[in-house]
C-alpha cells in the first residue's frame, strides 16, 4: 500500500468516515465546487429541492462555458436561472465570456492542498495546482454544495516518476498522450495519478494542468502534482501568493510506478477515435488535413497560444486549411489582444472563437464530411466533432499550429524555423469584473425560470423483480456522449423530456425505431428497460443525463464488463442498478429484444447475495456490483432524491 505521498497528505485531512484502505468506501470534506452551465442547471434544481438555503463549501463557483450559442432561448433561460439562483444560495456566478471552468478556476480559485468537486469531468485540471479537485455528476456536487461528504472508493495510487526536460516542439501535450499510450483509457477505475520527480520542476502550472485535465481520458479519479516554487510562481503572478502552501511527498512509496523521461518524448497525436490511439507525429506526417482548432480546457493557456502566435506571425494558413482558436479565459484573450499576439494570429488567417468549450463539445465547428481534423482538446469519441464518421487527431498546439500552416500533418521541427522562446507572462492581468458576488443574504433574491426550466425526475423504489427487455447492446469504450449526444442538443439539458428523445442517438437508424421509442413501449407495457455494453460504459464527460434520461424512459439497469467510476455514481443516483457479467462471454447470451428477469432483487441486495441470477431465455446470468452500503440504500429507495 502506497506511503507518504501527496495524495495521502490532502485525503488525511479531508476524509471524514471510511477505512484508508485501497477499493475501500470513504467520505471525503469537499472544500471548493465548481459548475458549468451544460450540468449545472440539473446540480441547482436538485440543491433547491434538498431546501438548502446557502451553500456549506468555502467556494463554489457556477461557470457558463459549454451552451453559448443562444440558438433559441434554451441557452440563455438556463443562463438567467443559474445566475439568479447563484445569487440566491451564496455562489460566485461567472458570466458567459469569462473563460472555460477549468481555466478560470484555476486561474482565480484554486488551492492546493483543498479539494475540489465539479460537474465535468475534467475538474481533475486543478491537480495541476496540487489540489485534489475530482469530477462528479450534478447531484453529488449539490450533495457537496449542501455540506455533505463525496463518496468515494480510496485509491489505489499510481505515481509517475517524470526525468529530464521537453525539447524544442515537445509539449505537456506529448506527455499525457504518453501516459494514454502506457495506461489506455480503461481498466484504471478506482485509482489516482501522482507526478513526481525531478522533472516535475521543470514544468509550469499550466503544463502540468494539461497533463492533469486528460488525466480524466485514463479512467482515474483524479491526477495531482505537488505545490512547489513553480505553484508559488503562478499565483503570485495571478495576484494570489497567500494561497499557496508547500506539498510534497516524502520519501513516498506507490501502489505501482512509472517512469517517463521527457527528454526522450517526441510529438505525439491520438489517432481517431480515442485518446489511447496514440501514434508519433512523424508516423502520420503528410496526411492531408482540412480543419485545425487550438483551445478547449487543455491548450488554452497563455503560453499555448503565444507560442501558436509566434510560429504564425509573417505567416498565413494554408488554403486548405480553417484554423480556428478558443481561448480558455477572458484573461488569455486580452492579455493576446494587448501584446499584439492576438494580431499575429488574425493576420495569419485565423478565425477567433469566444472563450468558451465549444467545438470540444460539438457545438459549432463540424468538420467537412471526411476530413482529417486536428484539434488540441481532449476527446476524440465518434461523432464528438457533430460530424458522423469524423476523423479527429488530439495533438499539441505546436503540431497544431504546424497543419495549419502546410495543410499536411507535419513534424514541427520540420518546419524551417527554430522553436519559438516564448515564456509565461511576468505577470497575468487580473481583471474579476466578470465574477459576480453573491450577496451576503440571499433570501431576497428572486430566481428566474423562464418556461424551459423543468424539475429533476424522480424515479420510483427499485422493484423486488426486474420483468427486463434489452432495448440496445452496445460494444466496447460507449461513452457518455454516445448515450447524451452534446452539440445542437445540448440546450435541452433543463428539459429531460425533450432531451430524453435523443438517447443514444448516434445509434439509431434513419427509418427504424429510436432507442426512446423503444424504451418508451417497454416501459409503457409495464416492464423495464435493460442496457447491455462491453468495455469502459459510460466513459467520457461527467453528464449525469447519460442517467437521468434512461431512467426517464423505464431503464432500471445495466450490464457490461466494467462501467466507468462517474457514470456508475450517476446510475446509482438516479435509481438505475449498474451490474458486470461475472462470466464475459455472457454478454452473447443478451442481444437487442432479449426478454430478462432477475428475482427477489431487494432482498438480495439488502443482503449483499452477490454474485445475483438473471435468467434469460432458459440461460442463467450470473452478475456482479460493487456496492457500498449506501449505495444499497439509495438503489432500493430508487435514487439520490427519494431520500429524506
Amino acid at each position: 500500500m502506497a506511503k507518504n505521498t501527496v495524495i495521502q497528505k490532502i485525503l488525511e485531512k479531508h476524509i471524514v468516515s471510511g477505512n484508508p484502505v485501497p477499493g475501500e468506501p470513504v467520505s471525503i470534506r469537499i472544500d471548493q465546487t465548481l459548475t458549468q452551465d451544460a450540468t449545472g442547471t440539473m446540480a441547482y434544481l436538485e440543491l433547491e429541492a434538498m431546501n438548502i438555503d446557502r451553500v456549506r463549501t468555502e467556494v463554489s463557483v457556477s461557470y457558463v462555458d459549454h451552451n453559448m450559442m443562444q440558438n433559441g432561448p434554451e441557452n440563455r433561460n438556463d443562463h438567467l436561472y443559474l445566475q439568479s439562483v447563484a445569487a440566491a444560495k451564496g455562489v460566485i456566478f461567472s458570466r458567459p465570456g469569462n473563460g472555460i471552468c477549468h481555466q478560470v478556476h484555476l486561474e482565480r480559485f484554486g488551492v492546493p492542498g483543498k479539494t475540489l468537486l465539479g460537474s465535468d469531468s475534467h475538474t481533475p485540471t486543478n491537480g495541476g495546482i496540487g489540489m485534489m479537485a475530482i469530477g462528479a455528476g450534478g447531484l453529488d456536487v449539490a450533495l457537496a454544495m449542501a455540506g455533505r461528504p463525496f463518496r468515494m472508493a480510496y485509491p489505489t495510487i499510481i505515481g509517475v516518476k517524470l526525468t529530464g526536460k521537453l525539447g524544442d516542439w515537445v509539449s505537456a501535450k506529448d506527455v499525457i498522450l504518453k501516459m494514454l499510450e502506457l495506461l489506455t483509457t480503461k481498466g484504471n477505475v478506482g485509482c489516482m495519478v501522482e507526478y513526481f520527480g525531478d522533472g516535475v520542476a521543470t514544468l509550469t502550472v499550466p503544463q502540468r494542468a494539461t497533463i492533469t485535465n486528460m488525466g480524466a481520458e485514463l479512467g482515474v479519479t483524479c491526477s495531482v502534482f505537488p505545490s512547489d516554487a513553480m505553484t508559488r510562481e503562478f499565483l503570485e503572478k495571478q495576484g494570489r501568493g497567500s494561497s499557496w502552501v508547500e506539498l510534497k511527498a516524502d520519501n513516498p512509496e506507490y501502489d505501482r510506478t512509472l517512469e517517463i523521461n521527457l527528454s526522450e518524448l517526441k510529438p505525439l497525436a491520438a489517432c481517431p477515435s480515442s485518446p489511447d490511439n496514440v501514434k508519433t507525429i512523424s508516423e502520420l506526417a503528410g496526411t492531408p488535413v482540412g480543419q485545425v482548432i487550438i483551445g478547449s480546457c487543455t491548450n488554452s493557456s497563455f503560453r499555448d497560444l503565444s507560442i501558436v502566435a509566434a510560429m504564425l506571425k509573417g505567416r498565413k494558413v494554408h488554403d486548405d486549411v480553417t484554423l480556428s482558436i478558443a481561448p480558455g479565459s477572458r484573461q488569455v484573450l486580452e492579455m493576446l489582444a494587448r501584446n499584439g499576439a492576438l494580431a499575429d494570429i488574425i493576420a495569419a488567417g485565423a478565425r477567433i472563437l469566444e472563450a468558451g468549450c465549444g467545438p470540444c463539445i460539438g457545438q459549432g465547428q463540424s468538420p467537412a464530411d471526411d476530413t482529417v481534423t486536428l484539434r488540441t482538446f481532449n476527446r476524440n469519441f465518434p461523432g464528438r466533432t457533430g460530424t458522423r464518421g469524423d476523423k479527429a487527431y488530439l495533438v499539441s498546439p505546436e503540431s497544431a499550429a504546424a497543419a495549419a500552416l502546410t495543410g499536411r500533418i507535419t513534424e514541427p521541427s520540420a518546419l524551417g524555423f527554430p522553436y519559438p522562446q516564448v515564456s509565461d507572462a511576468d505577470k497575468f492581468l487580473i481583471d474579476d469584473s466578470m465574477l459576480i458576488q453573491p450577496p451576503c443574504c440571499g433570501k431576497e433574491v428572486e430566481i428566474i425560470r423562464k418556461k424551459t426550466i423543468g424539475t429533476p425526475p424522480v424515479n420510483t423504489p427499485l422493484p423486488d423483480t426486474i420483468r427486463g427487455v434489452v432495448v440496445i447492446r452496445t460494444g466496447d469504450k460507449t461513452s457518455t456522449d454516445d448515450i447524451m449526444p452534446a452539440g445542437v442538443h445540448l440546450k435541452h439539458r433543463s428539459n429531460i423530456p425533450e432531451y430524453a428523445k435523443v438517447v443514444f442517438e448516434r445509434f439509431n437508424e434513419e427509418g427504424k425505431e429510436t432507442f426512446a421509442q423503444r424504451a418508451a413501449a417497454v416501459r409503457d407495457a409495464g416492464k423495464h428497460g435493460i442496457i447491455v455494453g462491453r468495455d469502459s460504459y459510460g466513459q467520457g464527460s461527467s453528464r449525469e443525463h447519460a442517467a437521468i434520461c434512461p431512467m426517464y424512459l423505464g431503464v432500471k439497469a445495466v450490464i457490461a464488463y466494467a462501467i466507468e467510476r462517474i457514470h456508475a455514481a450517476n446510475l446509482i443516483n438516479f435509481g438505475i442498478v449498474p451490474f458486470v457479467f461475472v462470466n464475459r462471454e455472457d454478454y452473447e447470451l443478451l442481444p437487442q429484444g432479449t426478454e430478462i428477469v432477475i428475482e427477489n432483487l431487494r432482498s438480495k441486495l439488502e443482503k449483499k447475495e452477490f454474485p445475483v441470477i438473471a435468467k434469460a431465455n432458459g440461460k442463467e446470468i450470473a452478475l456482479n456490483s460493487n456496492l457500498s452500503d449506501e449505495d444499497i440504500r439509495i438503489l432500493l429507495a430508487g435514487g439520490r432524491l427519494n431520500l429524506k
